[in-house]
């Protein structure tokens, strides 16, 4: 066994010891509230799905107290836990068509309120708001009662957004969740909370297996990236303590870093966090798939900024060496659309293999990087043509930044400054960007008003030297 495969199959097996743990304690709950129901088959068949029927209707009639509730909720959940993926989804469908909006009764109301004078409105007004919330939701709140009741209700999110794509009815549900977890996770909420080498275990494993950006290969790359030049922050939910939402890792150095691979090297001498003047946010991963498309990411930098600058006041410029994962795929589209990038004075220049060849075959070469005459030919064009992506390319029907990274960074109030050749030249990041990868800078003075532009008009930020590749 590979010590990567051993230092993650951990993780793996006290994530399974997690959930055989959350099973038992709501059966714990489900049992003081007298509340047990006999485990479904794990397909949910027809002959089951009655007695799932009066679970719900029974956690919607709200009998008895507070630990009634519980009890019935807990019960609920562990009857989904006990379900295979067949089961999951008709558990979800049941819960999705016949747990909707009454739509009889908000005709009703409507009528009633069109014909109602002024002031007869506002208790039809009020009738009317709570027939316009499904019933479903109701029994979703329930389980923010229950202990990881949160975190089950973010990750049968994450199981919804897969089966919802084509599913119209289920995709209803997953709106209501989003739009329930959003108000549970607005960023006033959150704690911004430091990890250090002495957290807990279970905790630096967490953030092995949900690190995305550099993967962690063992324990000495995870203690490298805590040690004293270094600096790791992430947000935490007061109902989910000890499971990230999302985190970055900082490196603290002299000048901007140009070179991952420099900044993940285990035998790199430590630096003196007191002599840096620079801080480099070099990963940032979110953890939580369930909670995709919940902005409380928003200004996550610039509270880091300000932790940094409070600790370590004489750092002078805080900056990231971040991937472009959107370049290659974008270059590889437009090339199969016919687009030739390559003037004729840049062909010339290539070296006499691969000149008669397009540029999606010359980087499909293996090791192609390690060619010192091709990348020194391949160096301008290539910049030239990252830049162009990164300021002229938007989503469509967006306006803003088609590069998912550089859309986190223009929200949190960044501005591109540096093209990085060949910064990771991993397998990963010549899949991604052809090596290369961008420093987006935070100056503390700018980094409101960059927000602004970008949130309200989509002006994207940049250095000169990044606007002159660009218009080339």
């Amino acid at each position: 066994m590979s010590e990567r495969t051993g230092f993650l199959d951990g993780v793996v097996d006290r994530a399974r010891d997690n959930l055989r743990s959350l099973r038992w304690s709501w059966r714990e709950i489900a049992s003081l509230g007298r509340v047990t129901s006999a485990a479904p088959n794990p397909d949910l068949p027809r002959e089951d799905v009655e007695r799932l029927r009066h679970q719900f209707r029974d956690c919607l009639e709200a009998k008895g107290g507070a630990v009634a509730a519980r009890a019935r909720a807990a019960d609920l959940g562990r009857t989904y836990l006990a379900l295979n993926d067949t089961g999951r989804e008709r558990f979800l469908h049941l819960l999705a068509s016949e747990f909707d909006i009454d739509r009889g009764a908000v005709d009703v109301l409507s009528q009633r309120l069109l014909m109602a004078d002024r002031d007869q409105r506002p208790p039809i007004e009020k009738a009317l708001r709570a027939a316009l919330e499904p019933a479903r939701v109701t029994l979703l709140t329930q389980f923010n009662a229950l202990p990881e009741g949160v975190k089950f209700l973010v990750d049968l999110r994450a199981e919804l957004m897969t089966l919802s794509r084509d599913n119209p009815v289920l995709a209803s549900l997953e709106s209501d969740l989003k739009n329930l977890l959003a108000g549970w996770f607005d960023v006033g909420f959150l704690e911004l909370r430091r990890i250090t080498w002495d957290t807990p275990a279970s905790l630096l494993e967490r953030l092995a297996r949900y690190e995305a950006v550099h993967r962690v290969r063992n324990w000495a790359d995870m203690k490298n990236r805590l040690d004293a030049d270094r600096r790791c922050f992430a947000y935490f939910h007061p109902r989910m303590p000890d499971e990230p939402l999302i985190f970055v890792e900082v490196a603290l150095v002299n000048g901007l870093a140009d070179d991952v691979q420099a900044l993940l090297d285990l035998t790199a001498p430590l630096g003196d966090p007191e002599a840096a003047d620079t801080a480099i946010f070099y990963s940032i991963s979110n953890c939580q798939k369930g909670l995709s498309g919940i902005s409380f990411g928003d200004f996550l930098i610039k509270r880091v900024v300000d932790r940094l600058h409070a600790d370590l006041p004489h750092l002078k410029t805080f900056a990231t060496l971040s991937p472009i994962p959107g370049f290659r795929p974008w270059l590889e589209r437009r090339i199969a659309a016919g687009e030739k990038f390559l003037t004729e004075a840049e062909r010339a220049a290539l070296p006499e293999t691969v000149r008669g060849e397009t540029l999606d075959k010359i980087l499909a070469r293996q090791r192609w990087h390690e060619d010192d005459a091709l990348t020194e030919a391949l160096r301008a064009p290539l910049m030239r043509l990252c830049a162009r992506y990164l300021v002229n390319e938007k989503r469509a029907g967006t306006g803003t930044a088609a590069d998912s990274v550089a859309h986190f960074h223009l929200t949190n109030g960044a501005r591109m400054e540096q093209l990085d050749w060949l910064a990771d030249t991993s397998a990963n990041g010549l899949r991604q960007s052809c090596g290369m990868m961008i420093n987006y800078l935070y100056r503390v003075s700018e980094i409101e008003q960059n927000h602004e532009n970008y949130a309200t008009d989509h002006q994207i930020a940049a250095s000169p030297a990044i606007q002159k590749l660009a218009k080339l």
